[in-house]
């Protein structure tokens, strides 16, 4: 198993902890979408691959429905993704992901936390070189060869494919998405989600108490509404 497979497995059981926090999340990817590709699935490929994140995290229909109809609004305000870099205590990167509708206010809250955690905002690009982003996409395992299928999508992108509990999990770099999703659809496969990752190159072991520093910082950061992910070098 590759560094996919182990960043997948240490972060199974954290991200989307908080359910009302991914319905909030997946609101603001809807809206992102739907003012980028408009709101009809089938002409929308970023829009199609949110639905099936909402449906992945039982997201109810009608708050699906509901969502892209308020985006549809031209009087609601645009979300602007914005990438925050920085240090945590004791060496460990930071990148955070944003979806913002006042730059201002969430600038000044990353900073204040970094601030009273001993940790420093960086600048851009200070630390995203550290960091492999990459797409990611979830399928049934039933009646798949997981061997056959990683060798049929390397040519469309994929860099390593592997099966877990909740069926199977193909990696590739960021810019490969669009290629398999329209590969896994002309295939009829379905995607039960997908989505997008930064995997550190490069992760750093502290003792017990150095990661309750970091914790703190990472806990701060992760409660803000603006944030949509957050990624560390942390080995976990």
């Amino acid at each position: 198993m590759g560094r996919a497979f182990e960043f997948r497995k240490a972060r199974k059981m954290k991200r989307w902890a908080a359910m009302s926090k991914a319905f909030t999340r997946i609101g603001k990817d809807i809206v992102m979408a739907v003012k980028e590709g408009g709101p009809d699935p089938d002409a929308n490929s970023r829009l199609r691959a949110v639905i099936q994140n909402a449906k992945s995290v039982n997201m109810p229909k009608d708050n699906i429905d509901r969502a892209i109809k308020r985006a549809s609004d031209k009087s609601l305000g645009d979300f602007k993704e914005v990438l925050f870099e920085g240090y945590a205590p004791h060496g460990i990167a930071i990148l955070i992901e944003t979806a913002t509708d006042n730059n201002t206010r969430t600038v000044a809250n990353i900073r204040s936390y970094f601030n009273k955690c001993d940790g420093s905002l960086g600048t851009s690009g200070s630390v995203e070189f550290m960091f492999d982003h990459t797409c990611n996409f979830r399928i049934p395992a039933e009646g798949i060869d997981a061997e056959e299928l990683e060798l049929e999508m390397i040519d469309f992108g994929a860099e390593e494919v592997f099966v877990d509990d909740d069926g199977i999990l193909i990696y590739a770099p960021f810019e490969s998405f669009g290629d398999i999703q329209k590969e896994l659809e002309n295939r009829n496969l379905e995607i039960l989600s997908s989505g997008f990752e930064r995997i550190p190159q490069v992760t750093k072991a502290l003792s017990e108490a150095d990661q309750e520093d970091v914790e703190k910082l990472l806990e701060k950061i992760e409660e803000d509404d603006d944030v949509q992910n957050v990624y560390h070098s942390m080995e976990e």
